[in-house]
């Protein structure tokens, strides 16, 4: 019984680290769109490393609160964020093909 409360009391931390993880890399997908377009690119680049990572580590303090379990399920929930931001955005840079990884059988 225990260990299912420890589970219900963790997911808030995973959940919330994979919003960071979905707020950091589909930021960075934003950023590159904009800043290749860009006559500022490096403004772009820049400002967007900073305040995604600032938003990303200020996100990690608030939710491990001196816990160093919560920090790491926190963590964990960033990494699960990064394939399916992954996913996602190349769905949308070509809606008519899924994204499929290539097949080398023959």
């Amino acid at each position: 019984m225990n260990e299912i409360f420890i589970i219900f009391r963790m997911m808030p931390a995973l959940i919330t680290g994979m919003l960071l993880g979905a707020m950091f890399f589909g930021g960075l997908w934003w950023t590159i769109r904009k800043g290749l377009s860009s006559t500022q690119p490096a403004f772009w680049f820049v400002g967007s490393l900073l305040v995604r990572t600032s938003m990303t580590l200020a996100g990690f303090y608030m939710v491990s609160d001196g816990q160093w379990e919560r920090l790491l399920v926190c963590l964990v929930g960033f990494a699960i964020a990064r394939p399916i931001v992954t996913r996602v955005t190349s769905l949308a840079e070509n809606p008519s093909r899924p994204a499929q990884e290539p097949s080398h059988a023959p």
